[in-house]
């Protein structure tokens, strides 16, 4: 048997296609890859709840989530880090004058500051999930909050930042920024998990396809960037697979050595 790795996957676009199913090919991947041996673990940008399935589907107990904000390891919390509280508050003082709606997520849900606004059901929409937000303008008070939505257009976002230096703003969508503690990145919460295992560097292993995996791609040393992803993180990563619909992932796999 090969030497134990383990092997981070990004979730949009890299294990699951352009209409949010997930391949065979990949879920079949993912099946040997763990009866090999190896450790298989998800780092996204999404919520603990917007993958519950996806982790049941692929037996899954170890994942980076919120961009490295929230990190569980077998099952069991090993990272948490929020965003600032007041610093939140006044960020909201901020979107609210500006007519930009936000939304605050915890480990179990989200919550917008206002009861509808159609950036927010467009954007959202796309993710295909079962959660939505519903109304509650103070769910961020008393609780750790690891990862807010700020909705606003293209550019829009350049007075926050220049405002917030607490806060990286990351873009998913053209009417969507995620808003995360500043310097907090996929990356981060990958090192958490491989510094617990001990694992050598050449043991390790990410795929993903989007400018929050850029981090992870360059830190990463056997990264593998899909072929549908964003020409910086193509550039970031060590290797270059097929399109998710392509067999990206077991071709991938395979380019790197981990599957035959």
């Amino acid at each position: 048997m090969t030497e134990k790795s383990i092997v981070f996957f990004d979730i949009d676009g890299t294990l699951l296609d352009h209409q949010k199913n997930l391949p065979a090919t990949t879920k079949e991947a993912i099946f040997t890859l763990k009866d090999e041996g190896h450790e298989v673990a998800i780092a996204t940008g999404r919520a603990p709840f917007m993958f519950a399935d996806l982790r049941k589907e692929l037996g899954i107990d170890t994942f980076v989530s919120y961009n490295g904000q929230y990190v569980v390891f077998r099952g069991e919390v090993l990272f948490e880090n929020p965003l600032n509280n007041a610093a939140l508050q006044s960020i909201t003082d901020m979107s609210v004058a500006n007519n930009h709606p936000i939304v605050y997520m915890d480990h179990e849900d989200m919550k917008a500051n206002v009861p509808h606004h159609d950036f927010i059901v467009e954007s959202i929409g796309t993710l295909k999930v079962e959660h939505f937000p519903t109304h509650d303008p103070d769910y961020f008070k008393g609780r750790n909050i690891y990862q807010s939505l700020l909705f606003c257009e293209e550019n829009e976002e350049t007075s926050y930042e220049k405002e917030y230096s607490e806060f990286d703003f990351v873009r998913w969508h053209p009417l969507s920024v995620d808003v995360i503690p500043a310097g907090g990145s996929k990356a981060i919460g990958i090192g958490k998990i491989t510094k617990k295992l001990g694992l050598a560097k050449e043991n390790q292993y990410a795929f993903g396809d989007g400018l929050n995996d850029i981090e992870m791609l360059r830190e990463i040393t056997n990264s593998v960037a899909m072929g549908n992803a964003h020409p910086l993180a193509k550039e970031a990563a060590k290797h270059v697979t097929t399109d998710v619909d392509k067999d990206g992932i077991l071709q991938g796999l395979q380019m790197v050595g981990l599957l035959k």
